[in-house]
């Protein structure tokens, strides 16, 4: 048997198609890489989910034969299709307006102590069960899939729903990890469109034959942790499994992804309060963290700053005064697309601070916040969860800038072990490496990880009252 494995990944700014071969140890090749921007039609933000099904196809083909091939992205977004399978519209991208509100209705009419005690969900604007309620087609539709979802649709003709992603809908129970079927009537949602759910490492099925024929070559294509998150934490390099020592973790990218593994949901009125979320992780493990906002904020000062250089603004970040400003990252008016230097500065001003002078002064600002909203996240989870944590593990992307890894490690007071960079990818093929009887569990997946992947470890620095001096102004 081929001990080669394809990986769709499909991040919220770019995708890819990776080339795992497990022949000796773990390694990665990039097949193709592809941007993924909105696309804004009369006042709606869409995806472009034709042009990443193309790129996709592309990516394929240059991967050549594998044994299996996993599909994961981003959460929450979906297409409705109808009866004959068509998709009634292109996906609406979840930083769109048209939530706006919704979430404070659900919370009146259905009542927002009785939506956690269900779904264990964090309450964001666009959630899946919110952005249902605003679908103008819903009545038209037979089916709605995820993103990954429907890729997987599309590759094979067979329909489902791929349990950790469908556990960031707000309509999965979180206890039983079915659908919530009595919330959904309750909501006045048709139950109908939801898929039969599916686990990590179900066969889908065998390419289409169409499908087969346009890239040069078939192999089954197999359920995964397809949201990027349980395919990030997956691939934690961790010591231990899940009922050993406790660890955090931050999967960093677009978004940072920050708390704890868990065997079991936590329900509490504290944890509501301090909206933590319960999402499905693989073998029957929760993901318990808090979302926030993540290098989006540096993404789009970025796109303020044409023809800036990350790095030499990184290089000139770290001179920076500490803490001349910060800004709690998760305000909503960071949320949507724009011109963020200028939000930054007018927060800046809301809570009284100077606004940052320079780039390199944004930037710093931008990392030290992250840092603060990574520790808090932290902090909370293992107040709320009850378990003490030696370590912090920050994967993905944000793993490589080094200065955020070393503030995090400030900022908590904890070791930070950075990286893999590639965790999505890791976590995907892994999960598809074992349907195959090439790993036998968890704990042996994260060995490999760990043994394979280059890693780097910061240790906290400097005292801790600067950084309680910064979040007390934010949080």
């Amino acid at each position: 048997m081929s001990r080669r494995f394809a990986a769709v990944d499909l991040g919220a700014s770019s995708g890819r198609v990776m080339l795992a071969d497990l022949s000796e140890g773990l390694s990665l090749t990039e097949a193709h890489r592809f941007p993924n921007g909105p696309v804004r039609v009369a006042g709606r933000l869409y995806w472009d989910i034709l042009g990443l099904y193309r790129e996709i196809l592309t990516g394929l083909r240059a991967a050549g034969p594998v044994s299996s091939i996993g599909v994961d992205s981003w959460a929450v977004d979906y297409a409705l299709l109808d009866a004959s399978g068509a998709m009634l519209g292109n996906p609406v991208h979840y930083r769109d307006d048209r939530t706006a509100g919704v979430a404070e209705r659900v919370a009146a009419s259905v009542g927002a102590e009785s939506l956690y005690d269900v779904s264990g969900l964090q309450v964001l604007p666009f959630n899946t069960v919110y952005q249902l309620l605003a679908e103008p087609r819903l009545g038209e539709a037979a089916t709605m899939l995820l993103i990954p979802d429907l890729i997987g649709y599309w590759l094979t003709g067979e329909a489902g729903a791929e349990v950790t992603n469908a556990s960031t809908t707000g309509l999965l129970d979180v206890r039983t990890r079915a659908w919530a079927l009595p919330l959904v009537k309750q909501l006045g949602l048709p139950e109908g469109i939801l898929p039969p759910l599916r686990q990590p490492g179900d066969l889908l099925g065998g390419l289409r034959r169409d499908v087969a024929g346009e890239i040069g070559w078939s192999a089954p294509v197999r359920a995964v942790g397809s949201h990027d998150t349980a395919s990030a934490v997956v691939a934690v390099p961790a010591a231990a499994p899940v009922s050993g020592p406790a660890f955090a973790y931050v999967s960093c990218g677009t978004w940072s992804l920050a708390g704890v593994e868990l065997p079991g949901p936590v329900l509490t009125p504290e944890s509501r309060a301090a909206n933590f979320t319960n999402e499905a992780g693989i073998d029957g493990t929760v993901r318990y963290l808090r979302n926030v906002m993540g290098l989006w904020l540096l993404q789009e000062c970025l796109r303020a700053w044409p023809g800036s250089d990350l790095g030499e603004l990184l290089k000139a970040a770290a001179g920076e005064r500490p803490f001349a400003a910060v800004v709690n990252p998760d305000e909503p008016v960071f949320l949507p697309p724009g011109d963020m230097p200028a939000r930054i500065a007018a927060e800046c001003r809301r809570t009284g601070q100077r606004p940052p002078a320079s780039p390199a002064a944004y930037v710093r600002c931008v990392l030290e916040s992250l840092a603060l909203g990574h520790r808090e996240a932290v902090r909370q989870a293992m107040e709320l969860s009850g378990r003490d944590v030696e370590v912090v593990h920050l994967v993905g992307g944000g793993s490589r800038n080094e200065l955020l890894c070393q503030f995090t490690a400030d900022a908590c007071g904890l070791p930070v072990v950075a990286g893999p960079a590639e965790a999505t990818t890791l976590g995907n093929v892994l999960v598809q490496a074992r349907a195959a009887g090439l790993v036998s569990d968890l704990e042996e997946m994260r060995a490999l990880v760990a043994a394979s992947q280059p890693l780097r470890r910061y240790e906290p620095s400097g005292g801790r009252a600067g950084w309680d001096e910064a979040a007390s102004r934010v949080f």
